[in-house]
Parts: C-alpha cells; sequence; structure tokens
C-alpha cells in the first residue's frame, strides 16, 4: 500500500507556512488546527517542516523574543518527505529511525499533502482488521 491511498481521502489544502512568518503565528495556526506540524514553503516547494519541538526548542534558547523569528529561522530542515507512491511500511520505517511524527508528501518538488506516524498506524491497524475479519469469514464458510 503507498501513501497515495492514505492521501485518496482527504479534502481541501495542506496546511502550510511560509518562511518569513513569524514563530507566533506558526503557533497560532498550530493551536488553532489542533495539528502538530507544519510544512515550511516557498511557493509550492518545501524548505523545511515546523512542528510543536520546534516550539520548545525556540523558547528554550531564545525565551520570548524567539515568538518574533521569522518560521525559517527555527524550522527544522531540511525536511525529509516521500513521494505518493512511496510505501506506507517504507514511510513508518523512515520515520522510526529518524524520530519524527509528521511527513511531507512531494510529487516531483511540490507538496501535495502530509502524514503523520498516527495517520500511517491507523491505516496498518485498518488493513490488518480488514485481513483478519477476511480469514474469519473464509474459515467460516469452508
Amino acid at each position: 500500500m503507498t501513501i497515495a491511498a492514505i492521501l485518496k481521502g482527504r479534502e481541501g489544502q495542506v496546511i502550510s507556512i511560509g518562511g518569513t512568518a513569524k514563530v507566533s503565528d506558526a503557533i497560532a495556526l498550530l493551536a488553532g488546527r489542533r495539528i502538530g506540524a507544519l510544512p515550511v514553503v516557498e511557493g509550492n516547494r518545501v524548505l523545511g517542516i515546523f512542528s510543536e519541538r520546534d516550539v520548545i526548542y525556540c523558547l528554550a534558547s531564545a525565551g520570548a523574543a524567539a515568538l518574533d523569528r521569522p518560521v525559517a529561522e527555527v524550522m527544522t530542515r531540511p525536511a525529509h518527505t516521500v513521494a505518493p507512491n512511496h510505501t506506507v511500511l517504507g514511510a513508518l520505517s523512515l520515520m522510526t529511525q529518524r524520530r519524527f511524527r509528521h511527513l511531507p508528501v512531494v510529487d516531483g518538488d511540490s507538496l501535495v499533502g502530509i502524514v503523520s506516524i498516527g495517520d500511517l498506524v491507523k491505516h496498518r491497524i485498518d488493513k490488518i482488521e480488514a485481513e483478519a475479519e477476511a480469514m474469519r469469514e473464509y474459515i467460516q464458510t469452508a
């Protein structure tokens, strides 16, 4: 199964932010949308990713003054990305090895989506449960 299958059921645009936006604006967007990370983009090209961890790190190092800094100064870069045809298991492996929870999806140089580790785990559990149900039905009819 590929990342495209997970993105297929989603509607609307990807929530992202520009690198020149203030950290305070990024925090407001994270809180307002109840999300954990934002791709940082220029046009539709991913420059980095700004996550809850970046908030903590920049506040710890610069205090309240960090809120007025541009997102591009405190974001995680480069952002690791995957293509829509990347496998779910491959993406899970990458996220586990690199210890991050959000993964921008790009087609060529253009941002087309973002997946979280929660999205990928839910997809795997749904698939495993469907396979188990099919097996139960097969056994009952055999």
